[in-house]
């Protein structure tokens, strides 16, 4: 199936590894030129070269922090005019106890895991508008929709943000841009394999335990693997997913119970 975007421009944010990578593969695949961003040249300037060689893309580098205005001045600097963008914080997250959590720490994460997101929605969204195309997607979380203990922070800074692209799509959507968030489960990644290790040892246990105990949760029986996200994004992306937008698309091997 032809997605309709070759030749189409993308940034993708926190793109060196894990979901973001897969997400720059499965556009680049789809001949889409990319800007990826990511905080460390070496393993971004690898990523793009692999990239360029598999899929014969322009591919433009952006090494930095994407959740400072710094970040996001480069970035956009570089990618004037996306057709595309695919936000992501870059940042794993970490649980905590929300006793011990000053408005400081409260900020930190809403700044990485919300206004990150708005501010780039905000600056990128009106081109698209004028060019009558534009595709956003945001890497969220499945958790948003039943948040777990030790991570109010940063679920509800996605919930946040799930609520405020609802009202922005609305707006957009009769220019043909739309903004989506796809929420993942169980990605086979370096932060999924980082968090598990943090979870072995907080719970005096091995990380073999741990995997086998979350395998027992997810019905598909397995961790996912970073490009089906990648082409989940892909595709709402594409020029036939004109008409889905403000939605929270969860992507989780069947782990949330729920109907909506």
């Amino acid at each position: 199936m032809d997605l309709g975007i070759r030749g189409r421009h993308a940034i993708v944010c926190a793109a060196s590894q894990g979901l973001g990578r897969a997400c720059a593969e499965s556009l680049a695949r789809e001949g889409c030129d990319l800007t990826i961003m990511a905080r460390t040249p070496g393993p971004l300037e690898e990523a793009a070269e692999s990239i360029r060689r598999a899929h014969g893309v322009r591919v433009t580098t952006v090494a930095g922090d994407v959740n400072s205005d710094a970040g996001h001045d480069a970035l956009l600097a570089a990618c004037p005019n996306p057709d595309i963008l695919v936000t992501s914080p870059g940042t794993r997250q970490v649980p905590g106890d929300f006793r011990t959590w000053d408005r400081g720490e409260w900020q930190r994460w809403w700044n990485e895991h919300f206004y990150t997101a708005v501010e780039l929605i905000r600056r990128t969204a009106p081109g698209m508008c004028e060019r009558k195309f534009g595709r956003i997607v945001n890497i969220s979380v499945s958790f948003i929709k039943f948040p777990q203990v030790g991570f109010a922070h940063s679920h509800s800074a996605r919930a946040g943000l799930s609520a405020a692209i609802a009202s922005m799509a609305r707006e957009l959507i009769p220019h043909n841009v739309t903004v989506n968030s796809v929420c993942p489960g169980l990605f086979d990644t370096e932060a999924l394999r980082v968090n598990l290790h943090g979870h072995a040892k907080r719970g005096n246990t091995t990380y073999e335990a741990i995997v086998q105990d979350r395998l027992k949760t997810c019905p598909a029986g397995r961790f996912a693997d970073p490009s089906e996200c990648g082409d989940l994004v892909a595709y709402l992306c594409s020029a036939q997913a004109g008409f889905m937008t403000a939605q929270n698309i969860v992507n989780d091997g069947g782990v949330y119970q729920g109907l909506f």
